[in-house]
């Protein structure tokens, strides 16, 4: 179950990106206008079809972003970490939520309410363009994935899944996944069965350690190499 509280000490602040930009009034409002929301594990942040009503920031935790299908099938886009926006390429492109949004772990998000939100963005040009680059940056994200996911072999998918972690989410070549074999496909764009007889062709190869969700990659090189190639 999700749980709400009111802002202080600029909780948000923490977090918000590009926050040197903004004026002392501009910041005030923001955080005027601002809750956190704690959400455990599993709690949906919100879901696909509904009506955007707030900019939301990732403060802390990790939310998977995905795409449902057709007969049930979903496409995991992205993890969003603390610092991160999410829905964002809805709220600003759209009345209703293209994806879904769900807890992989404890997290807690800062609620902005998106009328004072685009205040700000009215009156400061500098902040504005950051936040365009941002959008961008997440729209070329997913495109990337979704075209990896088409054009590239299963090893150099999967290679790409052990990276993505490393690199982006952790920023160390050792960690635990944060999500279930099946979730963890999905980012991968194959079967689960698939995703687990190759995660342990890599474990059988020396090229990783693996320990349940517990995830050592042994040989940077050539996971790297297996990603390049494809």
């Amino acid at each position: 179950m999700s749980s709400s509280q009111s802002i202080t000490d600029h909780y948000c602040r923490q977090k918000l990106p590009y926050v040197q930009l903004l004026s002392d009034e501009q910041l005030e409002l923001l955080e005027n206008n601002s809750n956190v929301v704690s959400y455990q594990k599993k709690d949906n942040v919100f879901r696909q079809d509904t009506r955007t009503s707030h900019i939301m920031l990732m403060i802390s935790g990790l939310v998977k972003i995905n795409k449902e299908g057709r007969n049930g099938r979903c496409v995991l886009l992205r993890i969003a970490k603390p610092g991160d926006y999410i829905g964002m390429l809805s709220v600003m492109g759209d009345h209703i939520h293209q994806y879904s949004a769900t807890a992989v772990e404890p997290s807690e998000i800062c609620f902005i309410d998106i009328n004072a939100f685009r205040n700000v963005l009215m009156a400061n040009g500098k902040f504005s363009l950051q936040l365009m680059s941002l959008i961008s940056q997440d729209g070329l994200f997913i495109f990337n994935r979704l075209i990896t996911q088409t054009h590239k072999q299963l090893p150099g998918r999967i290679a790409d899944v052990l990276l993505y972690f490393a690199e982006d989410i952790y920023g160390q070549t050792h960690y635990d996944f944060p999500l279930t074999r099946r979730e963890l496909a999905e980012l991968a764009g194959t079967t689960k069965e698939s995703f687990i007889r190759t995660l342990t062709e890599y474990k059988n190869d020396k090229i990783i350690a693996l320990d349940g969700s517990h995830v050592e990659i042994i040989s940077m090189d050539i996971v790297k190499t297996l990603s390049e190639l494809g």
